[in-house]
């Protein structure tokens, strides 16, 4: 997969340095003249690294960095901050805002890469992570389950999807799906900062499907907030006529017109509080089998399980 760099420079002979200097390894590059078109690319595309010159015009680049790095969706992306010769001070406030790594201009090619190569290293994990929401993938939740497991302390997986997501995606387009997505992980994230631990896992299966691990005692609140968070951004997701109605026009297989609702959250919530789980497949299977339980409502809704296990 092409890795994608974002150049952040108001000065075009700056960024074309950077360009050429780049294009060595083959990246992606993606250009900014000003701060504020920075902060725009990386919340709306997913980017690997950016390179953010200090001084820039609308937003400088440790304004950039300390936006990104305060959003807990974005945090992980790694930042070099490009400085000026002999400004200390500029490379230190790169460094409080967060900032992985600085280079001073003029810099040498050779030193730039060597940066951007041990960089990237560094942030190897993100390789198996989601590429369009930074958040652990597959290998990381299977690894998660393996240890909830083998630990055998008391565990919930809140397994979540969104609902009517396909048609949503039908209508408005995969980009706006895409800023969809990111939204619910920031969501997701957000209510396990606030409502659960701090060591809560939140993990993206794919698509439109989550999950988050924490306790039990923890699970109730944290489901009821996600369902509260992303039912009041919801509509925002859609046009004022498409809010005004609470529904979009759909065509199922027959060409038949339905009146299809407004995106909701459904959750089902796996736990080992009153079964035995022993291996990793019996949390995917109850998981779905919750979440389709948990479907029948129109609307955001969690379905924990309370049930004994079969014998």
């Amino acid at each position: 997969m092409t890795i994608k760099i974002l150049i952040a420079d108001d000065d075009p002979d700056i960024r074309d340095i950077l360009k050429l200097t780049l294009s060595e390894e083959n990246y992606e590059i993606i250009e900014a003249g000003n701060g504020e078109e920075a902060l725009e690319i990386i919340r709306s595309k997913p980017l690997d690294l950016a390179l953010l010159d200090y001084k820039m015009p609308k937003m400088d680049g440790r304004q950039v960095c300390s936006l990104v790095k305060k959003d807990l969706l974005l945090q992980h992306l790694p930042v070099i901050m490009v400085t000026g010769k002999g400004e200390v001070s500029d490379r230190v406030g790169g460094i409080d805002a967060g900032a992985d790594d600085y280079i001073v201009k003029p810099f040498e090619p050779k030193e730039l890469l060597a940066r951007i190569r041990m960089i990237l290293r560094r942030t190897q994990r993100d390789l198996e992570a989601n590429p369009l929401t930074r958040l652990p993938g597959n290998v990381a939740i299977l690894n998660e389950f393996s240890r909830c497991i083998s630990t055998k302390n008391k565990f919930a997986v809140c397994y979540a999807d969104l609902d009517k997501f396909k048609a949503y995606n039908d209508k408005y387009g995969f980009e706006h799906g895409d800023n969809v997505i990111r939204e619910t992980a920031r969501i997701l994230l957000g209510a396990a900062k606030e409502s659960g631990r701090p060591e809560d896992f939140v993990g993206h299966i794919g698509g439109d499907d989550f999950v988050v691990v924490t306790t039990p005692e923890f699970a109730n609140k944290l489901c009821e907030k996600i369902i509260s968070d992303f039912d009041k951004i919801s509509p925002s997701f859609y046009s004022q006529e498409d809010r005004k109605n609470g529904f979009i026009i759909g065509y199922d297989r027959q060409s038949k017109i339905h009146k299809i609702p407004l995106l909701s959250i459904s959750i089902g919530v796996v736990t080992n509080e009153i079964r035995e789980i022993t291996h990793v497949a019996q949390i995917g299977e109850i998981g779905a089998e919750l979440k389709k339980l948990a479907k029948k409502e129109e609307k955001s809704n969690y379905v924990k399980d309370k049930r004994q296990e079969k014998r």
